[in-house]
């Protein structure tokens, strides 16, 4: 990890020095240099990488990097709330001109200055997880978000007997993942379930120590809360700690969103009533084969949909779920 950082240092203040002497040097045809060793190069740059989901990502691509016979790097912000760190990974990352860009962004409006450099240098983008809110991105390998937070206010509905009132813990107001799993749940509950009155909508950042406070916070605002959202594995635990630290397990019903260990065990000891997960190797696996693809200029889907799944108590242990859990 060290010797990767100092070589994507050293890559900067090499390239500082030659843009002056030779500005087509920074323009390859091909959309960037291979990698030292002969392989395709592919720097991909996530939006995290504490939650196991990440790390889950981040096995699908190398799975397929070495499926493909390609190079990749994978890396991400310490937490997700840190736009300037992942910009610098960003920079770090174009700096080694790879053959292709894979992104899972924090911020779409901080990336465009890096997605307009990687358009001008020809070198293929490929958006995962949240998206890129950017028509630069050839494809979007991510989970259909509001499909999937629309499946669970659909079980939170059934579980509550449509009526009552709900709050939700959000993990970004900025990333689309983040919005889309908000509005999605919101919007089927308008729709399908009028009668759950949504009290307050509190976020984050994906932290389960801020997801806590938040949820209690709520809990005593609305002493008549009969349930609470997750939009994230650190938001979905935060609230599960929440209503154990106030004493109110039973009293509430909680729904997630991702899997985790601690969320896997929060459903089997019946603290949680079941959350939505996506298929995070998936993801990784179609980030890699879609940069594989359009660096070979051939045509990619512009969404991929990577899929999702319900689990709860009574389907958790079934091999077609269990195979798409993170733990």
């Amino acid at each position: 990890m060290q010797r990767r950082k100092f070589l994507a240092l050293a890559s900067v203040a090499a390239l500082s020095l030659s843009v002056a002497a030779c500005d087509t040097a920074a323009t390859p045809a091909a959309g960037g240099a291979a990698a030292t060793n002969g392989k395709t190069y592919i720097a991909i740059v996530s939006k995290g990488f504490q939650h196991q989901f990440w790390q889950s990502v981040k096995q699908g691509a190398e799975n397929a990097a070495k499926e493909f016979n390609v190079e990749i790097s994978f890396e991400g912000p310490d937490k997700e709330t840190n736009v300037q760190q992942q910009m610098d990974q960003l920079n770090n990352a174009m700096a080694k001109n790879p053959q292709a860009l894979a992104l899972a962004a924090l911020d779409s409006k901080a990336a465009e200055g890096i997605l307009q450099d990687a358009k001008g240098k020809n070198i293929p983008v490929i958006a995962f997880d949240s998206g890129v809110d950017s028509d630069i991105p050839l494809a979007t390998a991510s989970t259909d978000n509001k499909a999937a937070a629309a499946e669970a206010a659909k079980h939170m509905a059934e579980l509550l007997g449509k009526k009552g009132e709900i709050a939700i813990i959000g993990h970004s107001q900025t990333a689309t993942s983040g919005t889309d799993r908000r509005d999605g749940f919101v919007d089927y509950l308008k729709t399908n379930a009028p009668d759950i009155k949504i009290v307050d909508i509190q976020y984050a950042d994906g932290d389960q120590a801020k997801s806590t406070d938040a949820a209690k916070s709520i809990m005593t605002a609305y002493p008549n809360l009969a349930g609470m959202y997750g939009t994230n594995e650190g938001a979905a635990i935060g609230v599960v700690n929440a209503v154990k630290e106030a004493g109110k397990t039973g009293k509430l019903t909680i729904v997630g969103f991702d899997s985790g260990k601690a969320q896997m065990d929060a459903i089997k000891d019946g603290l949680m009533a079941g959350a939505v997960t996506q298929n995070p190797v998936g993801i990784g696996y179609e980030t890699v084969k879609a940069a594989v693809a359009a660096i070979k200029g051939e045509t990619v889907e512009k969404v991929i949909d990577t899929g999702f799944y319900w689990y709860d108590k009574t389907n958790i242990a079934d091999p077609k779920i269990a195979a798409n859990l993170y733990e």
